[in-house]
C-alpha cells in the first residue's frame, strides 16, 4: 500500500465517520491518537555517527555534536470502529528516512475482523511481532528506555509487513495464551555507498515472510517466543558478486555463499517480563541465521528498574556477537585484491559490542515523561558497532559513550 493510498483511506474515514456520535451503541466511531519523542543525543566519538536504525544516514558524533535526528519522531493513529466486530487502523509515523529527511510513512494500515472475542483476522500493513515490544517499539512513552536495546531490536529493523495476521487467545485457569501468525512482505530503503563512493539508495525486499509468535501471561509475568522465516534480496550488491563470478568456479562459490539474492533468513526470539508495579525486570534473546555476508548473530539484554513515585531509575546490560566468520581469504588471485578487500570489509562491519546503560524516567505530567540515559558501548575487534559515516581517523574496535535526553508523550 502506497502512502497516497493510505492517506486517502484516512481522509475517507474522517469524512464518513468524523461527525458520528460515538456514544450511540453499534454505530461507527472515529478516534485519533498520537505519540511522539523529542530527543537529543551526544556521542563521544567525533569521527563517526551514532544511529539507532539501519535506515538512517546520519546521527550524533561527526555530523552533529548534539543530534535531534536519532530518536525524534511523531506518530498519528486513526482508528475507525466500523461495526462491533470490524475495525480499521491507519498509523503514520514521521521520522528520519534513508535520505536524512523527515517525512511521514505508513506504519500500519489494516482492517481487523473479530471472528470471535478470541479470534481476530487482520489484513493490510500490520505489525511484525518478532520481538516482545514489537507492538510499541516506536512509542517511547510505552518503554522505560529512550530506545529499545539495539543489540536485539536493531537486528531486525523492519517493524511492519504487508500481508495477513491471525491472532487467537485462549485461557487456561489463570493463564492467557496468545498465538499469532503473520504472513507478508516488506520493502525498505536504506542509505548505501555505491562503487563510486557516492551515497545512494538501496532497497531491501523481504518476501515469503512467516512469523509465528506466542505470549503466555499470568498475573504480572509474561513469556514471549517467536520464529520468523523470510527471503531477502538486496540487488545493489549483485554487481560485486557478479564480478566474483568472472573468476570462474571459485568466484561462483564465493558469490553463492555471500550474496543476498533470495537468501533465506531465520530469526528466533525469546523474552520474559515481570512487573508487579513498584519494580520491573525484563530481558530478550535473539538469534539470526543466514547464508550471506550478513552474519549469524546472537544478541540479548537484561533490564530492570524501580519506581519511586514519578521517578523510575533503570539499568540495562546487553551484548551482540557474530557466530560466523568475519573474514575470508576470498579469491586470492591476481586482480582479485579489490574484491577480496571489499567482501572482507562487509564481513568485518557487522556489529559486535557489549553495552551498559543507566537512566532515569520522570513522569512529570499526565501522558508525558522526561528521560535521561547514559550508554557505554565496547566494540569488539574490527567492529564499529552502530556507528556510520566513519572518517579516516576512526579506529574500529574502540568504545563510545552516549548521553541522551528525550521527552516522550502520548495523546
Amino acid at each position: 500500500m502506497s502512502r497516497k493510498q493510505a492517506l486517502a483511506i484516512l481522509t475517507s474515514l474522517v469524512l464518513l465517520y468524523g461527525h458520528t456520535p460515538a456514544a450511540q451503541a453499534n454505530t461507527p466511531s472515529l478516534s485519533l491518537n498520537g505519540f511522539g519523542t523529542l530527543g537529543v543525543v551526544h556521542s563521544s566519538e567525533d569521527q563517526a555517527d551514532f544511529v539507532s536504525s539501519l535506515f538512517t544516514p546520519r546521527g550524533a558524533g561527526r555530523t552533529s555534536d548534539w543530534s535531534a535526528e536519532v530518536d525524534s519522531r511523531l506518530g498519528l493513529q486513526l482508528t475507525a470502529n466500523l461495526t462491533p466486530r470490524l475495525t480499521s487502523v491507519v498509523q503514520v509515523v514521521t521520522e528520519q528516512q534513508y535520505d536524512g529527511q523527515f517525512r511521514p510513512a505508513i506504519e500500519w494500515a489494516n482492517i481487523n475482523f473479530d471472528v470471535t472475542p478470541d479470534l481476530s483476522l487482520r489484513a493490510g500493513r500490520v505489525v511484525l511481532p518478532v520481538f516482545m515490544n514489537s507492538e510499541y517499539r516506536k512509542v517511547g512513552y510505552a518503554t522505560p528506555w529512550i530506545r529499545p536495546p539495539l543489540e536485539v531490536y536493531r537486528s531486525i529493523p523492519v517493524s511492519s509487513v504487508d500481508g495477513l495476521d491471525v491472532s487467537y487467545r485462549s485461557h487456561i485457569a489463570s493463564l492467557t495464551n496468545t498465538l499469532r501468525a503473520t504472513y507478508g512482505q516488506s520493502d525498505s530503503s536504506f542509505p548505501y555507498i555505491d562503487a563510486t563512493l557516492s551515497r545512494a539508495r538501496a532497497e531491501a525486499r523481504a518476501r515469503e515472510g512467516l512469523t509465528i509468535s506466542n505470549v503466555v501471561e499470568q498475573g504480572n509475568a509474561s513469556i514471549f517466543a517467536a520464529y520468523s522465516h523470510y527471503r531477502l534480496t538486496i540487488e545493489e550488491f549483485n554487481p560485486m558478486f557478479d564480478a566474483f563470478r568472472v573468476f570462474g568456479p571459485q568466484g561462483d562459490a564465493i558469490a553463492d555463499r555471500y550474496n543476498i539474492d533470495g537468501k533465506t533468513f531465520e530469526v528466533i526470539s525469546l523474552g520474559a517480563r515481570y512487573d508487579p508495579g513498584r519494580w520491573f525486570v525484563m530481558g530478550e534473546w535473539t538469534q539470526n541465521e543466514s547464508r550471506s555476508f550478513l552474519a549469524h548473530s546472537r544478541g540479548w539484554y537484561i533490564s530492570s528498574g524501580y519506581r519511586y513515585g514519578a521517578f523510575t531509575p533503570y539499568v540495562a546490560v546487553a551484548r551482540q556477537r557474530i557466530h560466523s566468520n568475519t573474514s575470508t581469504p576470498g579469491l586470492a588471485q591476481p586482480g582479485s585484491e579489490p574484491l577480496d578487500m571489499l567482501l572482507n570489509a562487509l564481513l568485518q562491519r557487522q556489529p559486535q559490542q557489549n553495552s551498559a546503560s543507566l537512566g532515569v524516567r520522570w513522569d512529570f505530567s499526565r501522558n508525558m515523561a522526561l528521560k535521561a540515559q547514559f550508554d557505554h558501548a565496547d566494540h569488539k575487534a574490527t567492529s564499529s558497532g552502530y556507528l556510520v559515516n566513519s572518517q579516516p581517523g576512526f579506529e574500529p574496535g574502540g568504545s563510545v559513550n552516549l548521553f541522551s535526553l528525550a521527552l516522550d508523550f502520548v495523546f
